[in-house]
């Protein structure tokens, strides 16, 4: 028996994935961090689920001590994988933590680092660790047919506050954040495919646009309308999936059913290159300097 820890299992592609990963991998053990009940439907015998605000440092770090304890107590089986799918996209740049962090930041950047620089010391090699991306970081037409900004890279310190971008109240400036906060993910895996010890891994998995998931339900109306409804149409065309497939595609990355080197890029079911902005280890570098040092202080 084995442990994988899970974000995002709750609703959307990640739902199907979680039920999938049970289904296919009887000798799985499934640690689901989620806030509150909501992840009370998957509770099983192979099901421990652990309370995580992932907009907050402590509220991780909390989440990061429970299952430490778990795995020392032997109370769940030796842990061998991470999946950080969890995410948000809001309907401006001016969301803030706890913390005085902005909200898309911490969640899809921060919670990430978090989370693996706590868990790589309790991790039982092999292991694989993934974190769901998107191709939207690209910012091109092919790959977001206009319906979402290019990102706008800044110092990771700016990044991380409210109002790091133009017009910040503004729904543009929402998905700028999305987009960047999506770039900062995969500049994170490769910073980390450089630092985690042997027989551990890291890749990034793009499940494509996938409408009618839960990703844009704090979006404002025009975001929720746009991804439950104008969107799916296109779920017809290989520009995107369904909830279904992606979930099931993500849970063929997680089990290492594609063969990708550790910090490559998956794009549903295959390795491809990321966007050509998204290789630079000087950014990669500070980006997770500027993470640590907030880890740091955290634990201080």
């Amino acid at each position: 028996m084995h442990t994988l820890v899970m974000t995002g299992a709750t609703s959307g592609i990640g739902r199907v994935a979680a039920v999938e990963l049970l289904r296919r991998d009887p000798r799985m053990h499934l640690v689901v961090l989620a806030r509150g009940r909501s992840g009370e439907d998957l509770r099983g015998p192979r099901v421990t689920l652990v309370d995580a605000d992932l907009a907050s440092v402590a509220g991780v770090g909390s989440a990061v001590d429970t299952i430490r304890t778990l795995l020392a107590d032997g109370v769940v089986p030796p842990l061998t994988g991470f999946a950080g799918n969890a995410g948000v996209s809001l309907g401006d740049a001016l969301h803030t933590t706890e913390d005085g962090y902005e909200t898309t930041f911490a969640v899809n950047v921060l919670a990430n680092h978090l989370l693996i620089a706590g868990l790589v010391p309790v991790l039982t090699a092999p292991a694989r660790l993934l974190v769901t991306v998107s191709d939207t970081h690209f910012g091109d037409f092919k790959h977001t047919g206009g319906t979402m900004p290019a990102p706008r890279w800044s110092a990771p310190a700016t990044l991380a506050r409210p109002g790091g971008f133009a017009d910040p109240g503004s729904v543009t400036a929402g998905r700028t954040a999305y987009t960047t906060s999506k770039l900062a993910a995969i500049h994170l895996v490769h910073e980390w495919a450089r630092r985690l010890p042997p027989g551990v891994t890291i890749t990034s998995y793009n499940p494509g646009l996938v409408p009618r998931t839960g990703l844009s339900r704090d979006a404002g109306p025009v975001g929720r309308l746009a991804m439950r409804w104008l969107t799916v149409p296109l779920a017809l065309t290989p520009f995107a999936d369904t909830p279904a497939g992606a979930g099931r595609k993500l849970a063929d990355a997680v089990l290492g059913g594609v063969d990708a080197p550790s910090g490559s890029y998956v794009d549903r079911t295959r390795v491809t290159r990321s966007s050509d902005e998204s290789y630079d280890p000087g950014r990669e570098r500070e980006l997770w300097q500027h993470l640590e040092t907030i880890r740091t202080a955290a634990n201080a």
